[in-house]
């Protein structure tokens, strides 16, 4: 018996003694009142402590690893109120834990996959390498070599910076900086690095931007990511094929449109285009999964929104809307 419980019997008890100076039959029902009271608060507090000890023994077993929390027993007054939030946290507690473990798998996979792509260009520049230190080279055969290293160490560069944007972005520690960007420029920007392989590939590429046509971005990061899909479309576009860039704009979005003469993409893959390290059946052996996820990072960074879809007869097109205001 706790000493609040002793307090309010003798409260009762000074009660009835006062009673019983005045009446008899008042003093017994105060009694038969106060029995009541004191019993009945006696066997709310034992079941209240008895659903305690539940909740104490449920915690326990949910922190040990149990899959379900069952306390249906304490749906009453504040130990049911304090049980319905103690359910809730756990919910949200377990949410949070899944996303955290697809996070962990997501990052084991990724650093897996970085690990094996850095690992094949490394294994070809140390052949390389090995090749040039050969006396009988010649000068013919030494220059071959030197090039075809300055490709596989660009395209390491290229994939280590990339993945160092994305994850600068995942972490909310760029800040872009909005500007006007006229189309036309954006579109020149974007070629420009990849200009001589369409050369090379005889790769004809048609504008059709109206001179005023612009929208509000960064332009350093737009441009990558412009040229992340135009790299992309020329890598999957035959010699000799072409592609069309379209930008027009509207009162609520400028959009640009990027459609390449190549034979498309599976259906299977489409839903899965922009999702990091993904790369599907009919995609060249030289991608890395993550030129396209770059670009839609960007683009959705800036409110804007980017689709795929395969043109008609043949080819893929990309779709770039970059709204006026935020959807």
């Amino acid at each position: 018996m706790n000493s609040f419980l002793r307090l309010k019997i003798a409260a009762a008890a000074a009660s009835v003694i006062g009673c019983a100076f005045l009446s008899i039959p008042a003093a017994g029902i105060m009694m038969a009142l106060s029995v009541f009271l004191i019993v009945s608060e006696a066997f709310i507090q034992k079941r209240n402590e008895r659903q305690l000890h539940s909740l104490c023994n449920e915690i326990d077993r949910i922190l040990r690893g149990a899959e379900q929390f069952k306390l249906s027993a304490c749906n009453e007054g504040a130990v049911g109120v304090l049980t319905a939030e103690i359910s809730k946290m756990t919910v949200r507690l377990r949410e949070q834990n899944a996303e955290l473990q697809k996070d962990k798998q997501f990052l084991k996979e990724a650093l897996e996959d970085i690990s094996h792509q850095l690992r094949t260009p490394l294994t070809s520049a140390i052949l390389i390498m090995d090749m040039l230190r050969k006396p009988n080279l010649t000068r013919t055969q030494h220059m071959q070599f030197l090039q075809e290293l300055y490709s596989l160490m660009a395209r390491m560069q290229w994939q280590i910076e990339t993945l160092l944007r994305l994850s600068r972005m995942d972490a909310g520690a760029v800040r872009f900086r909005p500007e006007r960007i006229p189309c036309k420029q954006l579109i020149t920007d974007a070629l420009a690095p990849i200009q001589i392989a369409l050369e090379l590939k005889e790769i004809t590429v048609t504008e059709e931007i109206a001179d005023e046509t612009a929208f509000s971005g960064d332009l350093q990061y737009c441009t990558e990511a412009l040229g992340n899909l135009l790299k992309n479309c020329m890598e999957h576009t035959p010699r000799g094929g072409s592609i069309r860039i379209e930008a027009e704009e509207n009162s609520i979005y400028t959009v640009i449109q990027i459609t390449d003469s190549g034979k498309g993409i599976a259906e299977a893959d489409l839903p899965h285009i922009f999702e990091r390290f993904y790369r599907g059946a009919e995609f060249s052996g030289s991608g890395y999964g993550i030129g396209l996820a770059f670009a839609k990072k960007v683009v959705s960074e800036l409110g804007g929104t980017i689709q795929i879809r395969n043109a008609k007869p043949h080819g893929a097109q990309f779709e770039l809307r970059f709204y006026k205001t935020t959807v």
